[in-house]
Formats: structure tokens, sequence, C-alpha cells
């Protein structure tokens, strides 16, 4: 089974990934639903950061620091950065953002590695629905110093048109900022597993490929 695989099953068992249909915030009706708010033990985190450690050294991506973006992204590039060195023996640092910069002590807006110029960045997500977390992230990673963001992983691409366009989130953020968003699985890879028999879900296959007909978009 590969890493993509793995995942999949992963997301199912944890109750991240299920199927039926489900109103999305878009108002669109989706087959599937996606809850990353279900991680919730030790044992989830650290298998989650090997997921993003395997998709960083599948991509060759080429990194120094992992940023987690507040709240969200802060234990996921935690949890990335310490597989990472588990893993494959690559030590990278890591740092998040305060939501509102810390006027005592140490003050500043971050936490954790001191960003410098030319530092390669990883921004670390879960998933990506309108690109909010780049466009928040980005200025306040630039304010600290003029880092070279060379990436941003996610969990799961949707390959999915926006509402006023027919790029997804994925794409227009590497239009609009020049910035290649990885997945660790796309909505492909899912179909794939429910076609493979690695996920149980034959029955919503069917509504899973009307849905990817309707609103999805080339990789």
């Amino acid at each position: 089974m590969t890493y993509k695989e793995e995942f999949i099953k992963f997301m199912v068992e944890s109750g991240v990934l299920t199927f039926g249909e489900f109103t999305l915030k878009s108002g669109r009706i989706a087959p599937y639903f996606i809850n990353a708010g279900n991680y919730k033990t030790g044992a989830q985190l650290a298998k989650l950061g090997g997921f993003y450690a395997e998709c960083i050294k599948d991509n060759n991506i080429d990194v120094e620091t992992l940023f987690g973006p507040a709240y969200k992204g802060i234990p996921l590039a935690v949890s990335a950065a310490t597989a990472l060195y588990n893993k494959f023996g690559i030590d990278v640092s890591y740092c998040f953002d305060r939501k509102e910069a810390k006027d005592h002590g140490e003050g500043g807006m971050f936490v954790g590695r001191t960003l410098q110029d030319g530092e390669k960045v990883v921004i670390i997500d879960d998933v990506m629905t309108s690109g909010k977390a780049m466009r928040e992230s980005l200025p306040k990673l630039k304010s600290a110093a003029d880092v070279n963001v060379t990436g941003m992983v996610i969990t799961v691409d949707r390959m999915e048109k926006g509402l006023n366009t027919d790029d997804s989130a994925v794409q227009e953020v590497y239009k609009e900022f020049g910035i290649k968003v990885y997945s660790i699985i796309n909505i492909n890879d899912i179909i794939d597993a429910i076609k493979n028999g690695v996920i149980e879900g034959k029955e919503h296959l069917d509504n899973m490929l009307a849905y990817r007909e309707k609103y999805g978009v080339e990789a």
C-alpha cells in the first residue's frame, strides 16, 4: 500500500473522511466531507505528521523551516517537523504566528525559529478552501524577513472550481503568488481508493464521479 493509500485509510478510520450527502459552505451538495477537526489524539497527530513528512520528501520540497499558521497549523507544523527528523533524519526548524503580537518579554509576532532573509519556508495547513491561509500568512512572513516560501503542504486537494472562477483554490494561489501547493492526496486518489477497495464506499462512487465531473478541475 502506498503512503497515499495509507493516508486515505487513516482519514476514514479517524472519522475525518466521510461519505454521504453534505451541504458545503459554498452551497454545493457534496458526496464526501473532510473534517480535520476529528484528529484529536497523540497517536493520530504522530501519524499525520508522518504523512506530511512523506509528502515533503516525495516531492523533494526544499525547506529549512516549517511554518504553521495559528491556530490549526501549529500542531501540524510541529508534528511534521518531528516526523521529518524521526523518519528521514531531516532536521528542520519550525515557527508559528501569534494572533496578536506580544508586547512584553521577548515580544514579536512569531514563536519558534527567528526567520532570516533568504530562508526556505514551507507553510503547513490542513485543507485549502479559498487560499485565505496563504493570503494571511505571506505578508506576516515577509514582514519578519525576506524569506523564500518554497511551497505549501495541505492534506487534500479537492481539485474543485471556485464559486467565481474555473480555477481551484490551489491553482488560484499559484497564479496569484507563484507558490506551489502540494497535497498529500487529491480527490482522484480518494476515487481510486474506493475503486481499488482500499476503503469501503463503492455505493458512493457514482456520486463521487458525478460531482467531480460537475465541479472538478484538471491538475
